[in-house]
């Protein structure tokens, strides 16, 4: 099967983020596919192009064995303001369906695009047509609901052309793959799906690499190197953006300056100077800023750790959501310090593996923190619950063949 995937935030190779479709598509490689992967040039938290693709429209890579990867043109300002996010959007559905054309000579038997941004649903539909092949279109985002709750999308004939393009791509679809059961849920009650129609292959953990650090990480050496050897470490990965709302972070931060904890905060978005500042005005040297790093490098800093945190902005959104970062914890045995409601914090308490902290309430965060902190033992403990959960209900390996089978069914359906 040849399976073209639209993702225009795939990750560069030893790129940090979320590398959901980089180990999807390493598996499907693995079982005989052949991949063909149309992504963009910026990343989506750095929100900057690689030295390697200025100037250029359409630079090939591969992803590994059978799996090509097109990098194609979208606008370095992304993060400038809302005026460039959009262009930045518009610029890679222009450059992508021109990819798709001239560049992918094999036709593909199934394509697939993966949102947000709500936009690759353009090229995904255009290309689905051109290349008479079914399209799975994939929700990882209620988009635009998320973009409008956050304040992103505000303007009224953008918000009524986004929610006409969503309902386009839900009815040109042969199948639809949401992320969370809150999703679902969403699409029948609201959007008007068929059940028949959906798919739930979720956000997952990725056990390779954790579990040969579980053998061969020496924790201990590591908090030397960075100076951490004695403190309790609470780490938050992942973008610093709008609807993260990490100034929770910064402001328990300095609730309990006097204990002898550290935050670490990886990764970059359109926050981080502000997030930045904030730390530096109220002089917080309890609160450490790391750049975006390689999956395998962050792995290592959250075995480092005591707890994980996964935080979001309050809104009523973003408790429909998985957050991909708590998967991470979860693969290595980390605790969750939960600051997002609704089905995140449902699945920690399902699987005993941390405590829900009220969204943008630094006094329980703090609690909650301290919890931790004094009972070292209980944090083990539901490290250990987490992992076993994730083992069972969120390996990246069985969900991806489950995937594929899905793809399977669709192409025997049309034949």
């Amino acid at each position: 099967m040849h399976i073209l995937l639209i993702h225009q935030y795939f990750l560069e190779k030893n790129e940090g983020g979320g590398s959901r479709f980089n180990e999807m598509t390493r598996i499907w490689a693995e079982r005989g596919q052949e991949i063909t992967v149309i992504a963009g040039m910026v990343h989506y938290a750095k929100g900057v192009k690689s030295p390697a693709y200025k100037g250029k429209f359409i630079v090939r890579e591969m992803g590994g064995e059978k799996v090509t990867v097109f990098r194609c043109h979208a606008s370095g300002a992304y993060n400038v303001n809302f005026i460039g996010r959009l262009w930045s959007y518009f610029s890679f559905v222009i450059s992508s369906s021109i990819c798709c054309m001239v560049m992918v000579h094999n036709k593909p038997d199934l394509v697939l695009a993966t949102s947000p941004p709500l936009t690759v649903a353009l090229t995904a539909m255009f290309v689905s047509f051109v290349k008479k092949a079914p399209l799975v279109f994939e929700v990882r985002d209620l988009w635009p609901e998320s973009a409008i709750d956050t304040g992103v999308l505000t303007n009224k004939i953008l918000i009524t052309m986004a929610y006409g393009l969503e309902a386009a791509i839900y009815k040109k679809a042969a199948l639809v793959n949401t992320l969370t059961p809150a999703f679902q849920k969403t699409l029948v009650e609201k959007k008007g799906l068929a059940a028949s129609k959906l798919l739930m292959i979720p956000n997952a953990a990725d056990f390779d690499i954790p579990d040969y650090l579980h053998r061969t990480f020496d924790k201990q050496a590591f908090r030397r190197e960075y100076a951490i050897s004695a403190r309790f470490v609470a780490t938050y990965v992942g973008a610093h953006g709008v609807a993260n709302h990490l100034e929770q972070i910064i402001e328990t931060a300095e609730l309990v300056r006097d204990y002898d904890i550290l935050f670490l905060l990886i990764g970059d978005g359109m926050q981080k100077p502000l997030l930045k500042e904030l730390a530096a005005t109220r002089h917080l040297s309890n609160v450490r800023f790391i750049d975006t790093v390689p999956k395998d490098i962050v792995y290592r800093f959250i075995l480092a750790s005591n707890a994980g945190i996964s935080a979001l902005k309050k809104c009523d959104t973003f408790k429909t959501i998985y957050s991909n970062k708590t998967f991470d914890y979860m693969a290595c045995k980390r605790p969750v310090i939960m600051a997002i409601d609704g089905i995140s914090r449902e699945l920690v308490e399902s699987a005993q593996c941390g405590l829900f902290v009220r969204p943008e309430d630094p006094l329980d965060f703090k609690d909650k923190l301290l919890f931790y902190f004094n009972n070292p033992k209980i944090a083990e403990k539901h490290g250990e619950n987490g992992y076993n959960y994730a083992k069972q209900h969120f390996d990246r390996n069985i969900l991806a063949v489950q995937y594929l089978e899905s793809f399977n069914r669709i192409l025997r359906l049309i034949k």
